[in-house]
């Protein structure tokens, strides 16, 4: 397969996958094409033991995860719910609707940050991502099984955390 035809194959579930990590689109886009360009780069390290589109989006996060070091932040404003998509009932925007909404996702941003690893990725893999138990599992280098489990015990985790916030 040529690597225009993986690009092609590809690219829509690794923008997905780098939008869902950031929440910004142009930055999710910079990261699919930094992604392709280092996978065209290191094509001879894949060794096919994953699915090439898991391989891919390895290099996606680990490429996410540079960029927010050198940024030194871990949320900025773009991840917050643009103000047109919160109306009241008028179809006005209402500015007690938009303060609830971002403390509701400030507290669950709070409680991921406080999930330990490898519940906080996997967590964020499967419900962010989309992926698959089984891809989850390979990126990790363990089983399905495995990958079930550590979402089942997030939730949990996610779970308690979110009953002991007052």
């Amino acid at each position: 397969m040529q690597f225009e035809d993986v690009y092609k194959l590809y690219y829509r579930d690794v923008y997905y996958f780098l939008l869902s990590l950031s929440g910004d689109p142009q930055l999710a886009e910079e990261l699919t094409q930094e992604t392709f360009y280092r996978a065209l780069r290191n094509i001879y390290k894949f060794k096919g033991n994953c699915q090439l589109k898991t391989w891919l989006c390895q290099i996606g996060k680990n490429e996410y995860v540079s960029h927010m070091r050198k940024q030194k932040h871990l949320a900025d404003e773009t991840t917050w719910p643009e103000a047109s998509d919160h109306t009241g009932p008028s179809g006005e925007n209402e500015p007690e609707v938009l303060c609830v909404r971002k403390d509701e996702a400030l507290s669950i941003y709070k409680v991921l940050h406080l999930l330990g690893e490898p519940y906080k990725e996997v967590f964020t893999l499967r419900t962010l991502g989309d992926l698959s138990y089984k891809e989850i599992g390979e990126i990790f280098e363990r089983g399905e099984g495995w990958a079930r489990v550590t979402y089942h015990r997030a939730k949990l985790k996610i779970q308690e955390m979110i009953r002991e916030v007052p």
